[in-house]
């Protein structure tokens, strides 16, 4: 997991307390932070519900529901938590933190309505329904194609949190893959670097042989096309699943 980093405390409060701006970046987030008995998701999720238990509901609330969003907590997962921790610390804290909430995950719509909403930014179409490959994706992935002569160019769309298993393209001469990124959030990851994200515009240059998988952001619907580099006996291979923990170890 990327290390967690703060700088907060001296930017605000350097000059003035230099001694609380050290606890606050080195002591808390630095180290309190990036401990390895918990994950960065777990620990967000304990922060939002005590920060509301204390009757904290001002940006320090918002901050950390904005944390816990970025690490994988949907809308239906923060709307439970807060009503659940409603019955101990209190209903109108919920209240309080439901109104922040409402504003961290404004984007956020039903299913059918997201996928209406990102098929009408695509100049391609969504396509079908992925199932010839469903067994190497976590998650609901469709496929277009657009071209299959000269170079095999496929857009493919992923809902919100899939992505397909890691896998190695091969070649005896050429081949590889590039992404041209056409709508939405997206991850790229290569085995041994931290996760990226990706944005409409991006491309990614896949050389042969190097182990790596793709999929949408936690909360967004990602399309992007994939475009076949022409090469000799060119394979793919599908390995493991993407974890939870490499899929939320974002740079």
């Amino acid at each position: 997991m990327k290390k967690i980093t703060q700088t907060a405390g001296r930017s605000v409060l350097g000059d003035f307390a230099p001694a609380f701006a050290h606890y606050n970046d080195d002591i808390l987030f630095g180290e309190n932070w990036n401990d390895p008995g918990m994950d960065h998701r777990q620990r967000c999720i304990v922060t939002v519900v005590a920060l509301m238990a204390s009757g904290v509901t001002d940006s320090s609330l918002k901050y950390h529901l904005e944390n816990a969003k970025k690490a994988g907590v949907t809308r239906q997962e923060i709307a439970a938590i807060i009503t659940h921790a409603a019955f101990y610390a209190g209903w109108p804290k919920g209240w309080a933190a439901f109104n922040l909430a409402k504003e961290v995950w404004a984007e956020d719509v039903a299913p059918a309505d997201a996928k209406a909403t990102h098929a009408a930014r695509l100049m391609f179409p969504i396509g079908a329904p992925n199932d010839a490959f469903a067994q190497y994706f976590v998650g609901q992935s469709y496929l277009a194609p657009v071209s299959t002569e000269q170079v095999g160019v496929f857009n493919v769309t992923f809902e919100p949190g899939c992505r397909n298993n890691w896998h190695i393209h091969h070649a005896d001469q050429g081949g590889g893959q590039i992404l041209l990124c056409v709508a939405g959030r997206g991850r790229y990851q290569e085995w041994g670097k931290p996760a990226v994200e990706l944005h409409p515009g991006d491309c990614v240059n896949i050389p042969v042989g190097v182990k790596h998988w793709h999929g949408a952001a936690p909360d967004s619907w990602f399309s992007h096309l994939a475009i076949e580099v022409p090469g000799v006996n060119g394979s793919n291979e599908w390995c493991e699943p993407v974890s939870d923990e490499d899929y939320r170890d974002l740079k």
